[in-house]
């Protein structure tokens, strides 16, 4: 398919030599071994596995190809470059990318780092969609993963970027990025986040909490320019997924959430005869405190102290539950209530260490009836409890990598829970697809009705010209809402074989053949048209 001069032309040209440069960079770095390549380019089979291997900085094969141009010695370096450069947009249709660290393939000590605060949530998508390849994007962040979904022009360039970005704002070398990260593509990012919904990628199989925050990525991202139609529409899908396979399958039933499990976790730990006399503390009264404090209760617990920044939560779980002695205390009391316990939780959202080893280590020593040891369970993502308050003697620190422990049981029945769910996604990913394959004629509607209008503007002027300039203003309407009408007429059967929501696949492949006809017919070059204006946007905003 042709390109346009003045795609490949002065305009870009700033753009290419940038391009050129960084594609120079990434070329010294892979060859000095700081990034490894991504095998030898041959399909990948599985999914699961890319992910749990994780997946290293890539080779984009129009890379591949610049070696074979390396013979050409008659063609500049910068030719060479525009032609690459045009081809790709031009080929390439914009792609559904996920670029995350997960609790499968990332150390906490990564994760934390790399965690974005939900109230940063907006701030970190304007960032994403200033950048030259990317459209549309979303953060994912919890305890357990950091996913950045986005819509890039670029899936080899729209990589680098994010990854360069999740660099910079957290401190972690790309390097280190590319040994933990994982990258899918369209249907297998599609899949992916379904999955997530779902409760199938959890630590916790079916955990209905990851749904919640699924939610509260649509909820912060409506009203932001870049949380756009895909990606909107890609969330909103996988809600009604992560439902669907909670209604369908038992893969709920009898589910622990990353609480129950950190309860369950303290009480493997501690000798079973001080079940019920030791000494517990919750600091953190929020959504996965008070879960903390409702498994204690559901293990026999019947007293606890909960340090909270404020009274209220507290008041409402202990209204709540009827029976069980909740003693609230306030944060400026926490080092006072931790030297009186003998199991510590915490769940806060504090992005800096609560406990520090000067914190503990003068705390008194704990009786030998809960084995000599003061136990913190750390369930936040940044960590609560500093990694140093491990040498302390006397205290045993764990966090949600350690959860698997509890986890690892009935494998078995995980795995047949697991396989009905996957039933539905991969129906529910297929439908989705077919809704984002209907989207593809909507610049094909739009590139047609301005190709009518510029037609019945033209022909409009040339008309009234010839009726002189002493015709009344509501001669010069009816003539105006004539042509218009005319053209509406004309344009609306075309439009009608242009709409499609996806849920047919026949009607689907007839609108898209539809489509490709009117291309032809009126020479629009949608694709080549959208992607050109994209990214002259994206130039244009990098120049102001």
């Amino acid at each position: 398919m042709a390109v346009s001069t003045s795609f490949a032309g002065a305009k870009l040209e700033a753009l290419l030599l940038k391009s050129s440069s960084s594609a120079a960079t990434t070329s010294s770095r892979a060859s000095n071994g700081s990034c490894s390549l991504s095998g030898s380019l041959r399909p990948v089979r599985s999914r699961r596995a890319v992910i749990q291997r994780g997946v290293r900085c890539e080779v984009a094969a129009s890379d591949a190809a610049v070696q074979t141009g390396q013979s050409v010695s008659n063609i500049s370096a910068l030719e060479q470059l525009k032609t690459s450069a045009a081809d790709r947009y031009t080929k390439e249709r914009s792609s559904i990318v996920v670029i995350g660290l997960s609790i499968h393939t990332t150390p906490v000590e990564m994760r934390e780092k790399l965690a974005i605060p939900e109230a940063e949530w907006p701030r970190a998508i304007g960032e994403l969609c200033g950048l030259n390849h990317i459209e549309e994007a979303a953060v994912l962040s919890t305890c357990n993963r950091m996913e950045i979904y986005v819509v890039a022009l670029s899936q080899h360039r729209g990589v680098k970027e994010v990854t360069e970005w999740m660099s910079k704002t957290s401190g972690v070398p790309v390097s280190e990025l590319c040994q933990h990260r994982f990258l899918l593509y369209n249907k297998d990012a599609t899949q992916h986040l379904f999955e997530v919904s779902a409760g199938l990628d959890s630590l916790v199989l079916g955990e209905g909490q990851i749904l919640a925050q699924v939610k509260q990525v649509v909820k912060v991202g409506q009203g932001i320019v870049g949380f756009g139609r895909n990606i909107s529409g890609l969330f909103k899908h996988a809600i009604t997924v992560g439902k669907r396979v909670r209604t369908e399958t038992n893969i709920a039933a009898g589910a622990v959430s990353v609480s129950s499990a950190a309860v369950e976790l303290a009480l493997m730990k501690l000798p079973a005869s001080s079940h019920a006399s030791a000494r517990m503390l919750v600091i953190g009264a929020g959504k996965m405190g008070k879960l903390v404090i409702k498994h204690l209760v559901a293990k026999g617990c019947t007293k606890m102290v909960v340090v909270n920044r404020t009274e209220e939560r507290v008041t409402a779980v202990r209204e709540e539950l009827n029976g069980v002695e909740i003693i609230y205390k306030p944060l400026t009391e926490m080092l006072t209530c931790a030297a009186e316990a003998d199991v510590i939780f915490t769940s806060t959202a504090s992005e800096t260490p609560l406990f520090f080893k000067e914190d503990v280590k003068d705390l008194p020593v704990v009786g030998p009836e809960t084995g000599g040891s003061r136990f913190f369970v750390d369930i936040s993502v940044p960590r609560n409890v500093g990694s140093c308050v491990a040498d302390v003697d006397g205290v045993r620190v764990y966090n949600v990598d350690d959860l698997k422990e509890v986890v690892a049981a009935n494998k078995e029945d995980r795995h047949r829970k697991a396989v009905e769910a996957q039933e539905i996604i991969t129906e529910e990913s297929k439908q989705f697809e077919a809704w984002r394959d209907s989207l593809e004629t909507v610049p094909t509607i739009k590139k047609l009705r301005a190709y009518a209008e510029r037609i019945r503007a033209a022909e409009l002027e040339k008309c009234l010209s010839k009726m002189g300039d002493d015709i009344s203003k509501k001669t010069r309407r009816a003539v105006d809402d004539l042509s218009r009408g005319i053209v509406n007429k004309l344009l609306h059967g075309p439009m009608q074989h242009l709409r499609c929501d996806g849920s047919d696949s026949r009607t689907l492949s007839e609108t898209l053949e539809n489509m490709h006809a009117l291309n032809r017919m009126f020479s629009l070059e949608t694709e080549i048209s959208v992607l050109e204006q994209k990214i002259r946007a994206k130039v244009e905003q990098t120049q102001k």
